[in-house]
């Protein structure tokens, strides 16, 4: 139920997650537990967005309820624990000049622009909610080269950073600290003086 809030409450170019992560309840599968908890993450880009998800969330639960015949003193109760976080937002005119610092100290091919994801993500805190602090949120490759060539040949996207099957290389990094870190360093210093 919790898709058709996607696909039939939200304007479609408001792109909005709601992820299922956790389901618990009962003890044994002939016993009907008296409570069930299931755990969701909602993610959107804006704040109203997120507001209307959360009261569909809340809606759909206890309509489901009540056409289940669940009487008004056992309806489910729907806790928003996090408020969330607000989306991150990238400040274009330091990314512009990042970008070309980091083609210059680690060349072109390796720097590469990606479409906006639904990822969770405290990052957006660092720019505070009006941007007043320009930010970046950027991530360094952790996957062997070698994996990367093999899903893009097979077509297939490499496991996001809170999968089960995201597998870092740590002691590999695509690029030794040592040698690309301080030279991205230096060309920053560079581009800001």
């Amino acid at each position: 139920m919790w898709q058709t809030i996607a696909s039939r409450e939200n304007n479609p170019i408001d792109p909005i997650v709601v992820t299922v992560g956790s389901i618990h309840g009962g003890t044994k599968h002939n016993i009907i537990p008296d409570e069930v908890k299931m755990q969701l993450t909602v993610r959107t880009y804006k704040a109203d967005v997120r507001d209307r998800v959360l009261a569909a969330i809340s809606q759909i639960a206890k309509g489901v309820a009540s056409a289940g015949g669940v009487p008004a003193d056992r309806m489910p109760a729907v806790t928003v624990l996090n408020e969330g976080l607000p989306a991150t937002y990238n400040n274009p005119e330091l990314t512009r000049r990042l970008v070309t610092v980091w083609k210059r100290a680690l060349g072109d091919e390796n720097v590469q622009m990606v479409d906006p994801t639904m990822g969770g993500e405290d990052f957006s805190e660092y720019s505070l909610a009006d941007h007043s602090i320009p930010a970046v949120d950027f991530h360094i490759g952790a996957v062997d080269p070698a994996k990367i060539a093999e899903y893009k040949k097979e077509g297939k996207e490499l496991p996001s950073l809170h999968s089960s099957k995201f597998a870092p290389v740590p002691e590999h990094g695509h690029y030794r600290n040592d040698d690309s870190g301080a030279g991205v360093n230096e060309e920053i210093g560079r581009e800001a003086s």
